[in-house]
């Protein structure tokens, strides 16, 4: 690979240092630790500390009166408008049809009590089977609340036998074959598990054609890959901010909603955020929603949640949005992987049904993440072998006591993820390096 120079915004965000992370096992303790964690919680940028403080300051000093006199010029009453403009070409939306608001479960709730609407023949909610537990309880919980059964109303896709992601025929043709039945398609953008990036727009295009109504749960998508929610004619979306927006743990979610809907479709739960701002303080008793997303708002946000997700969305201004975002996401997750490939504990997917029949075989690992670009984002999901025996653990702890910070997905899987506005190619390098010497050490062991 040719050698790039570290991203220019690497310093704009707090890095952890390996004694930080509990990195016991290296001598470089003040350095930076291998961090590729982002798609689970995002680091803080410089930026969201700044305008926390400057919050907090205005708290401290205003009170109630920061609501409608800020010294920056951001009336805490509109400061979610502030993130709007942003989220919407993220997303690939008009800024009305965004809103920066709430928890991504409950934003999911909220759309699926507007848009779901089961019939005697048309029903059913189309998902990934292993969707994200959060999803899958409210999938259910929706369709008890219409006096449905879950087990025949929750219509899961599943991989094909020995494989870990879907197929897009094979998706496409359940939405053909069944789509008369189906009420809702909802599946996420990226899937948390696989890494897998689904192809959107086709199953937008195809649940349209089937007269479903289509929805995406983009936790692991917004950010991390490009979208154009409006041109593919997506009914509905529901995210998170925490992971690739870096708006800090458990920030503020944001829903997105089709302009095409705004005449037809009103809140069916109604809350006073959701008011029309001109007439929000005069406290009328009728309900006058604001045009687009803003009416589903229901009380007024956090605002220090607001301002650690705007100071993470300037930086990504600063760095260019999406575009050059996922170019350099590209490349650093693909020199990752290529590295992953150089290890002689490395197995290739295709042969893992054949070395370890019976759970029986040498430690090892493979990446159940698709190989082609387009069908994932930063994400790659290693799957530790035999599958079942407790070597992943293992791989894990001693990951983490070389400062390489991943995540763990029970039983066998740990997930690493690149991020294209603060990994470089040493933490790529880095974590090649430390996941080697783990297996090298597991091995010793066990001899």
């Amino acid at each position: 690979m040719t050698s790039t120079p570290e991203l220019p915004l690497r310093n704009e965000f707090f890095l952890p240092t390996n004694s930080e992370v509990g990195a016991h096992r290296l001598l470089n303790v003040d350095k930076p630790c291998t961090y590729l964690c982002g798609n689970s919680l995002g680091l803080m940028s410089k930026r969201s500390r700044e305008l926390v403080e400057e919050e907090l300051s205005v708290w401290a000093t205003r009170g109630v009166i920061g609501h409608f006199n800020h010294p920056q010029k951001r009336d805490w009453v509109g400061l979610a408008d502030h993130a709007r403009p942003y989220l919407a070409e993220i997303v690939g939306a008009n800024e009305k049809e965004v809103a920066c608001m709430s928890t991504l479960t409950t934003n999911l709730h909220l759309m699926m009590n507007s848009f779901y609407k089961p019939t005697s023949e048309r029903y059913k909610i189309l998902c990934e089977a292993k969707a994200f537990p959060s999803d899958q309880y409210a999938f259910a919980s929706q369709a008890q609340a219409h006096g449905l059964d879950p087990v025949k109303t929750v219509l899961e896709l599943s991989p094909r036998p020995g494989e870990y992601c879907l197929r897009e025929e094979d998706i496409l043709k359940v939405i053909e074959q069944d789509g008369p039945s189906i009420a809702v398609v909802i599946l996420s953008g990226v899937q948390y598990y696989t890494g897998q990036w689904f192809p959107m727009q086709s199953i937008t295009q195809k649940a349209k054609e089937q007269g479903c109504i289509c929805g995406w749960d983009l936790a692991h998508a917004v950010g991390n890959v490009p979208l154009s929610l409006h041109d593919w004619d997506v009914d509905f979306a529901v995210w998170c901010t925490y992971k690739y927006l870096n708006s800090g743990p458990g920030g503020i979610a944001g829903l997105y909603v089709h302009e095409k809907w705004n005449d037809s479709l009103k809140p069916k739960y109604s809350g006073w955020w959701g008011h029309d701002p001109l007439t929000r303080f005069a406290m009328p008793s009728q309900f006058s929603p604001v045009e687009g997303a803003g009416g589903f708002q229901q009380s007024n946000p956090s605002i220090l949640a607001i301002a650690s997700l705007l100071g993470s969305l300037q930086t990504f201004r600063k760095a260019g949005m999406m575009a050059p975002l996922r170019k350099q996401s590209i490349l650093l997750t693909s020199y990752l992987e290529k590295l992953l490939f150089q290890s002689k504990y490395f197995v290739p997917l295709e042969e893992v049904s054949t070395k370890y029949k019976e759970g029986k075989g040498p430690p090892g690992f493979t990446i159940i993440t698709p190989r082609d670009t387009k069908d994932r984002g930063a994400q790659l999901s290693l799957l530790f072998l035999p599958s079942g025996t407790g070597v992943m653990q293992q791989i894990f702890e001693s990951l983490q006591s070389h400062g390489v910070i991943g995540d763990e997905r029970q039983p066998d899987v740990i997930r690493l993820a690149p991020i294209h506005l603060y990994t470089n190619e040493a933490d790529c390098e880095a974590a090649a390096q430390y996941l080697n010497k783990a297996f090298d050490e597991f091995e010793a062991q066990a001899s």
